[in-house]
């Protein structure tokens, strides 16, 4: 079965995108990832998937695994694994209205990682019907929390790997027709000061300032960064009345490292500052943590394969590297699972008021992604 045959039609594929696209899903509204939940479980339903539903914990929305009719059910396949959940709010969509402009299409995580997860369905579909079945059986994992972290799935997904043979990863594709064979490690921090209250017009001197004494560790985490590491502030939040002194400011931080020996470093520096100075205290604790993912040789011959179907689906060269930035396949990956990560959709500025997505590599990764399926065994 040859994949550049199967006739993928991008005008479907761009209809179906825009209901996924244009219901919202940030990560903090669980009703609103359900309802997104709920829409590719009616398209894999409709597929002929059993669908399962994992309620979500932590004030996160669920989970679904969809597995798709095999003689092999339930023996170790393949997981397609992708999250739902967004960084764009509720009522993006009116700002970054979905529109086609020639080779692009915008709309709110229609790149990341809406349209890789699509795709992805429409490869399955496809081969239903071609009649073909893969070697393999299909697992398709969905989730909600990835955008921050995915501090309530990892086990769920990490759970599921190890019950396959191979994690594909449709997040968004890297330049020049990449896909990711590792990612960098990363770990997240919570920040807090706690200053002494008083009234900044009256009494001003017998305050302490929360805040200011976060300035003050922001622009030293920020110096940390060094050609190891990183380190950046990325949220802020302190005071309440700008007559008070505040005495609480509150903070996350986000340190990422291509080695974990590194991050483990980092990590070490990030506790230490936490103290007491000039009658403020400052806390650093510890958050959601991604491992470094080093390809080893079954990632390897996983990329070997994919490259070798791109370039019969008229794709070219398929380029790989590590890449900054986690994703779920940080933890596939680092179990030794053979992982591809990066097979989703050509396109930029994620996390933007101008996302898009190149229009034409929702067909080619749709073939790439068919042609592992129908090949991986």
């Amino acid at each position: 079965m040859n994949p550049a045959n199967l006739p993928f039609d991008l005008e479907n594929m761009l209809q179906g995108l825009r209901i996924w696209v244009e219901c919202e899903s940030p990560t903090w509204d669980a009703n609103a990832v359900n309802g997104m939940l709920d829409l590719a479980a009616r398209d894999m339903a409709i597929m002929g998937a059993t669908i399962e539903r994992i309620s979500g914990r932590q004030g996160f929305g669920g989970c679904i695994r969809a597995r798709f009719p095999h003689p092999k059910f339930g023996e170790p396949g393949i997981l397609i694994a992708g999250h739902m959940d967004t960084v764009h709010p509720v009522g993006t969509i009116e700002t970054l209205k979905w529109r086609r402009d020639g080779e692009r299409c915008y709309g709110p995580a229609i790149c990341d990682m809406k349209g890789g997860n699509y795709l992805s369905l429409e490869a399955i579909r496809q081969l239903a019907r071609a009649s073909f079945t893969t070697p393999l059986p299909i697992t398709v994992l969905f989730t909600p929390d990835e955008e921050v972290g995915t501090p309530s799935t990892r086990d769920i997904i990490e759970a599921e790997a190890a019950r396959n043979k191979y994690a594909l990863v449709p997040e968004p594709a890297r330049p020049r027709n990449g896909v990711v064979t590792g990612r960098y490690a990363i770990a997240r921090f919570n920040l807090e000061a706690i200053g002494k209250p008083s009234h900044s017009g009256a009494t001003l001197s017998n305050g302490r300032s929360a805040i200011r004494e976060m300035a003050r560790k922001i622009v030293t985490i920020d110096e940390m960064t060094g050609p190891d590491c990183t380190f950046s502030v990325g949220i802020v939040h302190g005071g309440q009345w700008v007559n008070c002194v505040a005495s609480s400011c509150t903070g996350e931080a986000l340190s990422m490292a291509k080695r974990q020996q590194d991050l483990d470093a980092g990590i070490e520096r990030m506790l230490a500052l936490s103290g007491t100075e000039n009658d403020v205290t400052f806390k650093v604790t510890r958050g959601v943590t991604r491992p470094v993912w080093e390809p080893n040789a079954g990632t390897m011959a996983l990329y070997e394969k994919a490259k070798a179907i791109a370039k019969t689906v008229g794709i070219g060269d398929l380029v790989h590297g590590s890449a900054g930035g986690g994703s779920d396949g940080n933890f596939t990956g680092a179990m030794g699972i053979p992982t591809l990560d990066g097979l989703g959709v050509h396109g930029a500025d994620m996390h933007t008021l101008n996302e898009y997505i190149e229009v034409e590599s929702l067909v080619e990764r749709g073939r790439l992604m068919a042609g592992l399926l129908a090949t991986l065994d």
